[in-house]
């Protein structure tokens, strides 16, 4: 018997963080809220499943596309199939974009059935996209941009004193690059991740600096990040190029992956677990590694985690490092020693705390 889809509702959530900085340099305005999207479907039968719509500074659009574009396209279609699901909202909203704002709504439509599918079965989602790997995943700090020597060696050193080996920095000067190697110590990994925000020249400027760092991968180092021109030969000087966090679907994964040497989806952005697993095939099949994009505090956290047990290449967690007011799912799993301990409850394991929700719902 089918199960339709009768509700896809989106809760737009403002909780402040702390980030020990002035939450300035990568958005367009001061960063100090998590704007979450969150996607509550209902079925027919009275399942409840929770997803996560990328919403960092886009919440209000983004919940406008679900409840505008994505609900009606998907009401009435039988929520025991995902995949169907998501390729009918595609194939229904492709006039509206492939990327950005339709398919962070499309992402969060497809993690709230995902998050279905394991209530029913009675499992965690990742019991249903293959055998669980493992039960723990090694996690990094992602900090945010400080641009201030001092500010970026503090907050390096404590991530590396709380027990992460590994520590991106959002930086791109060399100066601070270099104060978050001292503050991280010689024997932490250490990534940079500019945003897009340097010229090839720039790079290659850069590039002393980033050897003498020993900076494991560069992130998304020109503008545009959907062409890869440069990379390769950025890569030809010895540093791995990571990027995918902005990429939307496999079909985009599938021309990018040549490029790359790390391959970054977000559940929240990509498609959703969906989308999300094709990409992991792609890049296995390429030889690639992959470190998924994952600062999210919503569903998309839970969901990355349930990802991360189900795909044995999942190679790192990202965490971002900073301290939110509160947390909207009840018993988070939170880093300990620099890894997370991955819940094994039935869905994404993600257990709504109404008491948040309703404190900070806009």
């Amino acid at each position: 018997m089918s199960d339709p889809i009768t509700k896809v509702e989106p809760v737009v959530l403002r909780i402040p963080f702390d980030d020990g900085g002035k939450g300035q340099g990568i958005t367009p305005t001061r960063w100090s809220n998590l704007d979450i999207v969150l996607v509550r479907v209902e079925t027919a039968s009275g399942l409840v499943g929770w997803g996560e719509a990328f919403g960092y500074m886009c919440q209000n659009a983004t919940a406008i596309a679900v409840r505008d574009l994505v609900a009606p396209a998907v009401i009435g279609r039988d929520s025991q199939d995902p995949r169907a699901v998501n390729l009918a909202a595609q194939q229904a909203l492709a006039l509206f974009g492939r990327y950005g704002i339709t398919l962070f709504a499309i992402s969060g439509l497809d993690i709230a059935l995902w998050d279905i599918a394991g209530k029913r079965a009675g499992v965690a989602f990742s019991r249903l996209i293959g055998p669980r790997c493992r039960d723990e995943i090694r996690a990094y700090a992602s900090l945010v941009r400080y641009g201030d020597v001092e500010r970026v060696a503090h907050f390096a050193a404590e991530a590396t004193a709380l027990g992460y080996d590994e520590v991106k920095l959002h930086e791109v000067l060399s100066e601070t690059i270099t104060a978050g190697r001292l503050g991280a110590g010689p024997d932490a990994r250490l990534t940079v991740d500019v945003n897009c925000q340097w010229s090839l020249e720039q790079v290659r400027a850069m590039l002393p600096a980033l050897a003498e760092n020993n900076v494991n991968w560069l992130e998304e180092p020109t503008f545009p990040p959907e062409d890869p021109t440069p990379w390769r030969a950025i890569a030809a000087e010895g540093i791995a190029i990571a990027a995918g966090e902005n990429a939307c679907t496999a079909v985009e994964f599938a021309r990018l992956v040549p490029a790359l040497d790390v391959v970054q989806p977000s559940v929240t952005k990509v498609g959703g677990v969906t989308e999300f697993v094709k990409v992991a095939q792609l890049t296995r099949a390429a030889g690639k590694r992959l470190a998924p994009h994952s600062p999210y505090f919503g569903p998309g956290y839970w969901a990355s985690l349930q990802l991360a047990a189900a795909i044995d290449g999942f190679e790192v967690f990202e965490f971002l490092y900073v301290r939110p007011e509160a947390w909207c799912g009840l018993d988070p799993a939170l880093p300990a020693c620099g890894a997370i301990r991955i819940p094994d409850k039935p869905g994404i394991g993600f257990e709504p705390d109404m008491s948040v929700i309703e404190r900070y719902r806009v």
